[in-house]
Parts: C-alpha cells; structure tokens; sequence
C-alpha cells in the first residue's frame, strides 16, 4: 500500500542523546529586501551579511545549514501591523523594523524528512542508517500552506561527507511503512552543520561566516 505522507520539508523530533529536549527556536534576521520565499521546514544558510537566507542563496560556494526555518514575524508594510507566519514570503515588510526568523539550529536536533522514493525494503533501509544525503527540491515549497516540499533524495545515499543529511533512522509510523513506495519518515540530522563545533561548510573547510 502507498504511503500517505506528503512532503513536509524537515520536521523537529528530538535531540541526539537522552538530554532534555526543548526544541527551542533561535531567533535570527532575514533582511527586509529579501525577495527569496522561505518555506516552513525549509532549510537555511548564514550570509556574511548577517542574515539569513533560504540554502542555496549563497554567492561563491556552499555553507553549512545554519538550520531549519519554523516562521517569521515582521511588521507590515501596507497595515502597520505585526505579522505572524510560517513562511517569509519574499515581500511586505516594512524596513523600519527588524524581520524576525526563528530557526531550529541545534547541531544535534533530529527531523523527520519524507524520502523521495522507494528504499527498496525495510532490510535494505536499515543499511542506510548512518550514511548519508541530500535534499530532493531543498528550496521548494507550497505558497498555499507555506510548508516546505523538500525530501531527502534516494538516490543522493552515499558515505560523502558533504552531503546535508545524516541517516539516524526511520520513524515508526503504520501508514508510512510501505518501504516500496516514496515517503517513508526518515529521521535525520543536520550534517555539517554551522553551529557545530568545526562550523564545515560541505566542502569541509571550516569557515566562520556565510558566504
């Protein structure tokens, strides 16, 4: 039977390790000028610049993932009203006030990702773990709810390390446990990330600012 998951982007689902959980959002800038959409679940990068922005937005190379986007607050520019959502939509702001982009940045925080394809078979995914991926459409999105449609990429598996994700497991869900068919949960990590301590970006140089 086909799984009926549908893509979400990454979802928050625990740390690494028995500490106590809070899954606490760190809140960082994305500037007012920024027309790039940021979807709910998106991945996002650190600029030199001081903001943030949504992964691939950066000029000259890759940076590690700052973490993953949950919402935006920001003033508007039409009503003068404080604004709350799950997307930034690339527009709106009024530019006499901060945008506000809370991001789920703990290097050791753990998601659930849908993956893009069949893995072939319980036995054959449970191989995967501890390896490594990519995103499928890492960017992508849905305006409508303002949720992320990235996925992990099936056929990005591999031990390189510089690739974004790092298998942990896959989440116990009935209605998603068809291991031939696309989206089954898979429970990951943030590979590289630039809040851990060596701060690589995916080429593996350790780096101090966006690019």
């Amino acid at each position: 039977m086909a799984n009926t998951n549908g893509a979400f982007g990454l979802r928050p689902i625990g740390v690494v390790g028995q500490g106590y959980n809070s899954n606490g959002l760190t809140e960082y800038r994305i500037a007012a000028g920024n027309t790039n959409t940021i979807f709910q679940g998106s991945p996002v990068i650190p600029l030199s610049t001081g903001f943030i922005d949504k992964v691939g937005a950066a000029n000259g190379g890759t940076v590690g993932l700052v973490g993953v986007f949950w919402g935006v607050e920001f003033v508007s520019s039409t009503t003068g009203e404080k604004v709350f959502s799950n997307q930034w939509t690339g527009s709106g702001a009024d530019t006499n006030h901060p945008v506000k982009a809370f991001v789920y940045d703990n290097p050791m925080q753990t998601f659930v990702i849908c993956s893009d394809a069949s893995l072939t078979s319980a036995a054959s995914a449970q191989g995967n773990v501890f390896t490594n991926a990519n995103f499928a459409d890492a960017a992508a999105g849905n305006s409508t709810t303002g949720i992320s449609t990235a996925k992990l990429g099936v056929s990005t598996l591999g031990v390189t390390a510089n690739l974004n994700l790092r298998i942990m497991g896959f989440q116990d869900d009935p209605e998603n446990s068809d291991f031939t068919a696309a989206g089954i949960p898979v429970i990951v990590r943030l590979n590289n990330s630039f809040n851990s301590p060596n701060g690589a970006i995916a080429g593996g140089t350790v780096s101090t600012t966006g690019v």
